[in-house]
């Protein structure tokens, strides 16, 4: 490869991985998708979107103009993660905390709702953990294998920019760490439950701290574009049992696998 050509990869890569792929002039109406807003998995939204039939992956896009995103869009989540080109991104700064939490079932997922108090540094900007969530199986897939389920913690930035830390999770030993949630999973949709303590979300996370990066979207309609996705590469274990559990609730809310169309796909190893 040519020198200048080289030179210019490289530039490319770095504006990637320290802010490009965060900067975004739609954020502040994509964060209004998420978290306790319209239509992110909120039971009894209009209108009403599933994971099969008729209102399921594949009809998103036309079931109102403002989910057009989920058929039209260019960067759509989730994607096979494969072929990464390494890039000097730096560690990723996650700073969870105990924090008081409210389990939600909103009919299509649990979702965690978290107090403030836990924040990550995602290229260099502070965004506040608002939440997460699991899927069942995973969403994404690492070289073409799937895993059992996928944890997302959904963080925001002042600014509005949404910005999604994924963890994977493969069946092995039971996982304290879920306990304060699997014991009040609520099993309707719409109903809820404080957590009578604290949780500290980072007892969700692997040790090994590597990751992918990538822009995105949500992987629920409005499937709103502009979200930097993080992916950690070492996988937590769920107990077979616990995994069920969830199972039994969600038996498949994983959106298919989207089309990459030639996004810059960078890991931090």
């Amino acid at each position: 490869m040519p020198r200048s050509n080289h030179h210019n990869r490289r530039s490319i890569l770095r504006h990637l991985a320290i802010g490009g792929v965060a900067a975004c002039p739609i954020c502040v109406g994509v964060a209004k998708a998420v978290a306790g807003e319209p239509h992110h998995g909120a039971a009894g939204a209009t209108p009403h979107w599933a994971y099969e039939g008729a209102e399921g992956p594949e009809h998103w896009g036309v079931l109102t103009p403002e989910f057009r995103s989920c058929s039209l869009g260019l960067e759509q989540t989730p994607i096979d993660i494969d072929g990464a080109v390494r890039a000097e991104m730096g560690s990723i700064d996650i700073a969870f905390a105990p924090i008081p939490a409210t389990v939600v079932n909103n009919g299509h997922t649990i979702q965690v709702n978290c107090a403030r108090g836990s924040h990550s540094v995602i290229s260099g900007v502070r965004h506040e953990l608002l939440q997460f969530h699991f899927h069942h199986p995973s969403e994404h897939l690492l070289s073409g294998k799937a895993f059992q389920m996928e944890c997302h913690f959904v963080h925001k930035a002042a600014s509005g920019a949404l910005a999604v830390v994924g963890v994977l999770i493969n069946p092995g030993a039971a996982n304290a760490a879920l306990d304060p949630v699997w014991d009040v999973l609520p099993v309707t949709a719409g109903e809820e439950a404080k957590l009578a303590n604290d949780i500290d979300p980072a007892t969700l996370l692997p040790d090994h701290r590597a990751y992918f990066r990538y822009a995105g979207s949500l992987t629920t309609p409005p499937c709103s574009e502009g979200v930097t996705w993080t992916i950690l590469g070492a996988p937590i274990e769920a107990s077979k049992a616990q995994i069920a559990k969830f199972a039994a609730l969600f038996p498949n809310n994983a959106r298919p696998i989207q089309g990459r169309n030639r996004r810059f796909l960078l890991k931090s190893f």
